[in-house]
């Protein structure tokens, strides 16, 4: 499905493309949001539009929360780069402010899958925010895609730290297609996510908050990839670091040996699997 909706996305943008000085050719809206609603699903409302991505969202159902999508092109650096900067945990601790904690609590080294604990600034007056996640990453040669997904779980070496606001409910879903191959600059990438980020703001105080934060933290995003792109950075790469989905795959290197972040608890495999 990952690879239809990407299939999909990459349809529509070439539908929204503007004038040859760049420009967005603005359809009406009721042909934005049905561009990018699968049939029987409820529609998206475009919310932004910018150089590089454009953002919709659409409400949760029996809640007071939106799911957001975005879809985002980059000439100037390879898939490879943007994977590798989106799974650094120490390299996010460096290019993202807002991090206060990012630590890997477990790895399975057979699926690749790993629990995170990331605690993040949330703005003035509300308290930062922790989540535990598990995250899984594949690599597909034969459909030319990366992926990369997240849902919050629970762990017994992370109880509540009551310093912070536990976010239990997270959920997101990146991927990214190559325009030619994993090591050649440009590529498109989908992400979809979701949270309940536990506060008393109205909904759409909380959609604000997620429009203003995207362009500053996608932009950040991009300048990591560039110096990673450069040599500036050392990143580690994650296609190296684990099998394949498709098409082969070397072994994980020694350096990910399982005593590497281990916790004092214990994870089931239901816990590390993602699907």
């Amino acid at each position: 499905r990952s690879a239809q909706e990407m299939k999909h996305m990459e349809n529509i943008a070439s539908l929204l493309q503007g004038s040859s000085l760049g420009e967005y050719q603005r359809l009406d809206p009721k042909s934005e949001r049905e561009a990018v609603a699968a049939p029987g699903e409820q529609p998206w409302e475009m919310i932004m539009d910018k150089k590089h991505f454009k953002l919709w969202r659409r409400p949760i159902e029996g809640t007071h929360l939106y799911q957001y999508r975005v879809f985002g092109s980059y000439t100037d650096v390879t898939p490879r780069q943007f994977f590798n900067v989106q799974l650094d945990t120490e390299y996010r601790k460096k290019w993202d402010s807002l991090v206060i904690k990012l630590d890997v609590i477990e790895r399975d080294l057979a699926t690749g899958s790993e629990v995170i604990h990331w605690v993040t600034h949330f703005p003035y007056p509300m308290y930062s925010r922790d989540y535990v996640y598990v995250r899984r990453y594949s690599v597909d040669k034969e459909n030319n895609l990366m992926v990369l997904v997240s849902r919050a779980v629970e762990h017994p070496s992370v109880p509540e730290d009551p310093e912070y606001v536990r976010v239990r409910t997270y959920e997101s879903q990146m991927v990214i297609r190559p325009h030619k191959t994993f090591d050649e600059n440009g590529f498109d990438y989908l992400l979809t996510y979701s949270d309940n980020p536990q506060t008393v703001f109205p909904r759409y105080c909380v959609s604000w908050m997620v429009s203003s934060g995207m362009p500053d933290f996608l932009e950040k995003l991009h300048t990591a990839a560039l110096k990673a792109k450069k040599m500036e950075i050392e990143v580690r790469d994650y296609m190296s670091a684990k099998p394949i989905e498709s098409g082969g795959g070397g072994e994980g290197k020694a350096s990910m040996a399982a005593a590497e972040h281990k916790s004092d608890g214990t994870c089931s495999p239901a816990q590390l699997e993602y699907a």
